[in-house]
């Protein structure tokens, strides 16, 4: 753990993850900070991944078919992809193996689902076909196992209830092609939150506020562009 926080200082998320990894395979329950630091390393190391994969796609998109360069493009961006996938995969195999306990306490297994959610979600990103139909459907499943959860354990102002609820609704507008869900599901988060302020404490006020500002600027810019097309 101390390796993974040195690491995160440096900037070297690949190392974190591989820390943190080995935390996980150790077995033991990982504490808030463990599971933070774990999100963190990941989350990093498959940002880059999906940020690369979307330059290179539009470059790919914009070269002509006959162009010798579209086949070095093409094969640029496969190379991508199968590090995503591996990553995903990895982070995915970490969370079914070790980390989502049946028996656990609710907040971590939101966390966890959301996490499964999310992996899903970029998996969906870069897939085609049935691959890209699988996982919509199971990042779609991990994350309303989790929004069932977080309904019945936690507080509407809790930062992973509005987190899970946050990535849910943009796995709605981008990946599910659900602009009426998304939106639907923002606004009654946020919503719900609003009338429940008052019992946030210090701690996680400052988290919960962010997502909410978050929540609430994607409901500005998805009821304009849904406004724009009709």
């Amino acid at each position: 753990v101390q390796k993974a926080k040195l690491a995160e200082q440096a900037e070297r998320y690949e190392d974190m993850a591989d820390f943190m990894k080995a935390v996980v395979e150790y077995g033991d329950e990982l504490s808030n900070e463990e599971r933070n630091l774990l999100s963190v390393a990941y989350k990093n190391v498959v940002g880059c991944q999906r940020s690369a994969w979307r330059v290179i796609s539009s470059i790919e998109h914009k070269t002509e078919e006959g162009d010798d360069k579209a086949q070095l493009v093409n094969e640029y961006r496969e190379k991508v992809e199968q590090e995503l996938n591996s990553v995903c995969n990895s982070v995915l195999g970490l969370l079914d193996k070790y980390l989502i306990k049946k028996d656990g306490d609710p907040e971590s297994r939101v966390f966890y689902l959301k996490m499964k959610g999310d992996y899903f979600r970029y998996l969906a990103e870069v897939a085609a076909g049935d691959d890209r139909k699988s996982a919509i459907e199971k990042a779609q499943k991990a994350y309303r196992e989790a929004m069932d959860i977080s309904k019945k354990e936690m507080q509407p102002t809790n930062p992973i209830r509005l987190g899970l609820a946050l990535n849910f609704s943009v796995f709605h507008y981008e990946i599910a092609n659900a602009p009426e869900q998304a939106i639907s599901l923002a606004k009654t988060t946020f919503d719900e939150a609003m009338g429940d302020l008052h019992t946030l404490s210090e701690d996680s006020y400052k988290d919960s506020t962010l997502i909410m500002q978050l929540l609430r600027d994607n409901l500005t810019l998805w009821t304009a562009e849904c406004a724009g097309e009709d």
